[in-house]
């Protein structure tokens, strides 16, 4: 390291292969800024922008509610719940759980309610790339049609405390 300040020539403008890779990364730069609008609006990989406020103590009683009428098993002490196909079904996020285990039909469409009781949370359901954030206080409505069957992994991609790493749940697709 130096404690002498630079001479005062010390920049040089690019040259050659310099310029030509300072050229690409513009001209990718341009590409990627002109797809984003594209992305947003044809690439099925934003949610369907469906959110209600709600008190997260209501959001609960209506998972509680939807346990109740729809619970077809358990599964390590969380129930099994199965919504009727084409329905409503109800996934509640909290420091470090997700409730309940849900149980889908493959190729029917459900309109899935998201919320959080405490903090934010991310649901990353793996191995899809499905990422989303889960606020308390929102219900966020994501429309999904199950296409392969399987036990899938549901997991909180936003750290949320000591136990975050042990945030796991299960989402079950026959």
């Amino acid at each position: 390291m130096s404690l002498e300040p630079p001479k005062k020539d010390w920049f040089q403008a690019p040259k050659g292969a310099e310029r030509v890779w300072i050229g690409i990364a513009l001209a990718w730069c341009f590409v990627m800024f002109l797809m984003m609008p594209y992305w947003h609006l044809f690439g099925k990989q934003n949610s369907t922008g469906e959110a209600y406020k709600v008190e997260p103590r209501a959001f609960q009683e209506r998972v509680e509610a939807f346990v109740e009428a729809n619970q077809v098993g358990e599964l390590d002490g969380q129930p099994v719940v199965e919504p009727p196909p084409g329905g409503e079904a109800y996934l509640l996020a909290r420091m470090w759980s997700w409730y309940p285990v849900l149980k889908l039909r493959q190729g029917e469409t459900y309109r899935l309610h998201v919320s959080s009781l405490d903090l934010q949370h991310g649901m990353s359901l793996l191995p899809m790339n499905m990422n989303f954030q889960v606020l308390p206080g929102y219900d966020h409505v994501l429309t999904i049609t199950p296409t392969s069957t399987g036990t899938f992994t549901i997991v909180c991609n936003e750290f949320c405390g000591v136990g975050h790493s042990m945030m796991v749940g299960k989402l079950i697709v026959e």
